[in-house]
């Protein structure tokens, strides 16, 4: 019976306060444990009362079958049940119990408002000191997400970097390269340059040797008769081209 009343009650108390919301719960525990559905925010406050602890999903739940007085029925009859068959047996426990819930009801009344204040402020520091930290811990993470775009956008940039790099270490070996070519080809150039030189040495020297070889054969094969003869026909010669000389400078 009882759990015919709980299964019938879930649905009519859905919508309902703290107690709604723990039998909510606990139906979707044991209807669907994989659903992966969020869990609904538990109340800030808890649900309406009947003489202050007796819960309004009580009157609502029995008022389809037994109307207006049906809780108050239940209630009574069950406290006639529990004294007629002597399963509670008044005695001085009894008003000792009634002294001191009277007392505890004269104390909520009184100092309950005080108190829930005192406790809703502190509440609502706790709810303040933990929206200070989230609000300090969404912007630490939003500041390490700009972070991390940041380095990534370097290290974007950091392959064209080394792309320039690469270029550059390039340009540098093949500037090396043509600098030892053009000084291979100078060290070259000046071994043909002193291989013709000394080529032209030797051949200067070749006909100097042959001149003087000639000129000293040449001056030794003459006869004294023979330069005598040369000069008288040289100062002939001379003489002959002062004549002509005169001739053409007279004309």
């Amino acid at each position: 019976m009882l759990s015919r009343v709980v299964f019938v009650s879930a649905n009519a108390v859905k919508s309902s306060g703290s107690v709604g919301a723990g039998l909510v719960q606990l139906s979707h525990l044991h209807t669907s444990p994989n659903s992966q559905a969020p869990v609904p925010p538990l109340p800030e406050k808890g649900g309406k009362t009947r003489h202050g602890f007796i819960p309004e999903e009580l009157f609502q739940l029995l008022y389809p079958k037994t109307g207006v007085t049906g809780p108050y029925m239940l209630g009574t009859g069950l406290l006639t049940y529990l004294l007629s068959k002597e399963i509670y047996i008044v005695n001085h426990e009894t008003v000792a119990a009634a002294c001191m819930g009277a007392i505890i009801i004269y104390g909520v009344k009184k100092f309950g408002p005080d108190v829930g204040a005192f406790a809703d402020k502190l509440n609502e520091e706790k709810v303040q000191k933990a929206a200070e930290v989230k609000t300090l811990a969404m912007a630490s993470l939003a500041q390490a997400i700009e972070d991390e775009k940041k380095e990534q956008w370097r290290i974007d940039g950091r392959q064209m970097l080394f792309d320039a790099k690469r270029n550059n270490v390039a340009m540098l070996l093949e500037t090396n390269r043509r600098e030892r070519v053009h000084m291979v080809n100078n060290e070259v150039k000046k071994r043909l340059d002193y291989q013709i030189a000394l080529q032209t040495l030797h051949r200067r020297l070749e006909q100097e040797h042959m001149v003087n070889w000639v000129e000293k054969n040449v001056v030794s094969s003459i006869t004294p008769q023979q330069e005598k003869a040369s000069i008288a026909k040289c100062i002939t010669d001379l003489k002959s081209l002062a004549k002509i000389q005169q001739a053409k400078a007279t004309v």
